[in-house]
């Protein structure tokens, strides 16, 4: 059986036939000779899963071109085309507005109904003119750059010398030379062999000085930032007279920094090895990442330490990650990843942009001041940039607690029972600007760790017991059990 078309052409079809069906309900008209059997699927719909047939019927041979282009599809209501056709086609939900030009041209791909889409060195082009009229067709000027570093992370240098190289081609063709003459230029600068003025948006300019960034990745922390500053700051001081509660913290700190990255080791083998230096058997570079996270989250001087800068953050991951991870030189402590990482959806920064994306990051968070806030937004600073090959999510949690710890404030443990509750957290700010979930997490977190008594491991791990602290996260879900506050427990001296 053939499926009926969601579109009928007058052209097509009897015109007292398509009368006839308009009269009885049957079809609906879409805009002058175009009707459609979808009576009850809103015009603007219809129009844009047919569009390209349609215009290849208004406009046949056209050429999708300028801003409509680059975003293969009506940009603001309005689709420009190149076609001698001289007056725009209103449809339900777009203008299609003709720009007699030269048609197709080399490079150009073909799209349904026999119409075309400009290609990439030609939407350039096409978006770089600024004769009459310009602004309600063709880009800006930081949009275009701004597409232009987007060529790069995509394709690399070489890509994008694969386009100048076609536009140079297709300019003349196109009568475009002035404007391949401005591209030049940017594409020079962008490249490091042109003067850098011919650019002005700060993310290509970035690049062009040499040190790129990630800009949806500072977007994200734009907004993280304004959500943290919307928050009435929560504090958590520290009791002079709690010290002794106090005394075993860094050690459960570096256990479960490390148990929920995968090195798992006994809470006895893990005292020995703090402790006694006693090396479980096999396990040397395991035994490292404990013994690097302790030495650095229970060295008091060390975790008052807090970037004043970009270029003092970018130090002082180097000098940390050193020490951290300083037992697997595969993973080349100290030193910034070369290859590009990912988590399951999650692909990170690229590592050219690691350095550029870290440094406008953290400006980003300068107007954040709460200790709490400030200590959430260098835990995500650093563990959505993901700088080096391993250690990112344990690095992440010591910057984290250093905002706290020179503030005099709790510090976070996520223990392991809240594994899976804090890696989703910060995948729901990743992919969808979730802030609350994760603040959520790290102030329960916090006040967890301030309850717990720490003076000893008789007393402190009783605690982890009693509040499923312990617990494996998957197993703890498929029970419905959670992590509790040591306060709701009914026990002296919690």
């Amino acid at each position: 059986m053939t499926s009926q078309p969601e579109i009928i052409f007058s052209t097509d079809a009897d015109r007292a036939t398509l009368s006839r069906s308009t009269a009885r309900g049957t079809l609906v008209r879409l805009a002058r000779g175009i009707y459609s059997p979808l009576i009850d699927t809103p015009a603007e719909i219809v129009i844009a899963r047919n569009l390209w047939q349609i215009i290849g019927r208004e406009f046949p041979g056209a050429v999708v071109v300028d801003r409509s282009a680059r975003h293969a599809g009506p940009v603001g209501g309005r689709l420009t085309v190149d076609h001698p056709r001289r007056r725009p086609v209103e449809l339900p939900g777009v203008v299609v507005v003709p720009a007699d030009r030269f048609g197709p041209v080399d490079g150009d791909m073909s799209l349904p109904g026999g119409i075309w889409l400009a290609s990439v060195p030609r939407q350039l082009l096409d978006n770089l003119d600024r004769s009459r009229g310009w602004r309600s067709r063709a880009m800006a000027d930081d949009e275009i750059e701004a597409w232009i570093d987007s060529i790069v992370a995509e394709k690399g240098l070489e890509g994008l010398n694969k386009i100048r190289d076609e536009a140079r081609r297709i300019a003349p063709v196109l009568n475009r030379e002035s404007q391949f003459v401005r591209l030049e230029r940017i594409i020079g600068a962008t490249l490091g062999t042109a003067d850098v003025t011919a650019v002005h948006s700060t993310r290509l300019l970035s690049r062009a000085l040499g040190e790129p960034y990630d800009a949806r990745r500072v977007d994200l922390f734009d907004s993280l930032a304004e959500n943290l500053m919307s928050h009435a700051p929560t504090v958590l001081p520290l009791n002079g007279s709690d010290t002794l509660r106090r005394r075993l913290l860094p050690f459960y700190e570096a256990y479960f920094s490390n148990y929920i990255e995968g090195t798992e080791f006994t809470l006895d083998e893990a005292a020995a090895l703090i402790f006694d230096n006693v090396i479980p058997d096999g396990r040397p570079a395991d035994a490292h990442d404990v013994r690097g996270t302790f030495d650095l989250v229970a060295d008091g001087s060390e975790m008052r330490r807090r970037p004043g800068d970009s270029a003092e953050l970018v130090a002082l991951l180097l000098k940390r990650h050193l020490v951290l991870m300083g037992g697997r030189p595969e993973v080349h402590p100290g030193q910034f990843k070369s290859r590009a990482n990912r988590a399951g959806l999650t692909e990170f920064v690229a590592p050219d942009l690691v350095v550029g994306t870290l440094r406008r990051g953290f400006d980003s968070g300068r107007k954040v001041v709460s200790p709490f806030a400030r200590a959430v937004f260098m835990m995500f600073l650093v563990a959505e940039v993901h700088p080096f090959t391993d250690g990112n999510g344990r690095l992440a949690r010591i910057f984290m607690n250093a905002e706290l710890v020179a503030a005099d404030e709790a510090r976070i443990i996520i223990p392991t029972v809240l594994r899976n509750d804090y890696l989703m957290a910060l995948r729901s700010v990743t992919h969808s600007a979730n802030f609350a979930a994760l603040y959520s997490v790290l102030d329960f977190a916090r006040r967890w760790t301030a309850q717990v008594d720490f003076s000893s491991r008789t007393v402190a791990e009783q605690v982890l017991a009693d509040t499923h602290a312990l617990r494996d996260a998957n197993e703890a879900e498929r029970l419905g059990i959670r992590l509790i506050l040591p306060s709701t427990v009914a026990r002296p001296g919690y």
